[in-house]
């Protein structure tokens, strides 16, 4: 039973793309049944990744931080992310076996399944935002994805294919 809306914000950042420090931001809200708001902030940087996959990451860690099925506005200023679903074309990548409709890898297969697995207990409408538009949850996980890319203690993408 799909009982919860929650609203997740997402960006993520890369200096250098696509060879340098990247980080995500993710904010969860959720109204609880005394109609008190709860919030949650997730961000982390890593070493050397893509934006592309910096915004993969923003969106898995909200799905992933959901405890039991929802009802989820995942909230992107990526059209990379929200375009794959509601364009379908994650449907025909899969279809074609992970591959573009020139026929070539997609990119980022592994946070695409990552994705697709978090996603799975629920109900997602993938909504995009113009960024840097002055939306205050958008701005906030900027300064959550570009803090963490520029911070100290970086993670390491362990994906060969952003080297």
């Amino acid at each position: 039973m799909m009982s919860m809306k929650v609203t997740i914000y997402t960006d993520g950042a890369a200096r250098g793309n696509p060879e340098g420090p990247g980080g995500y931001g993710t904010i969860l809200q959720y109204t609880d049944s005394k109609g008190q708001l709860h919030e949650r902030e997730y961000s982390a940087g890593f070493k050397k990744t893509t934006n592309n996959r910096m915004e993969l990451m923003a969106a898995i860690v909200g799905l992933e931080a959901l405890k039991r099925p929802c009802l989820v506005d995942l909230v992107s200023d990526s059209k990379y992310l929200t375009e794959a679903f509601n364009e379908h074309w994650i449907d025909n990548w899969q279809r074609k076996g992970w591959k573009t409709s020139t026929n070539k890898p997609v990119k980022n297969i592994d946070l695409w399944r990552r994705l697709l697995k978090a996603g799975e207990p629920h109900k997602i409408s993938f909504i995009w935002i113009k960024g840097h538009d002055g939306h205050p949850e958008n701005e906030r996980c900027d300064k959550l994805a570009t803090s963490a890319a520029d911070g100290d203690g970086l993670l390491d993408d362990s994906v060969a294919e952003v080297l």
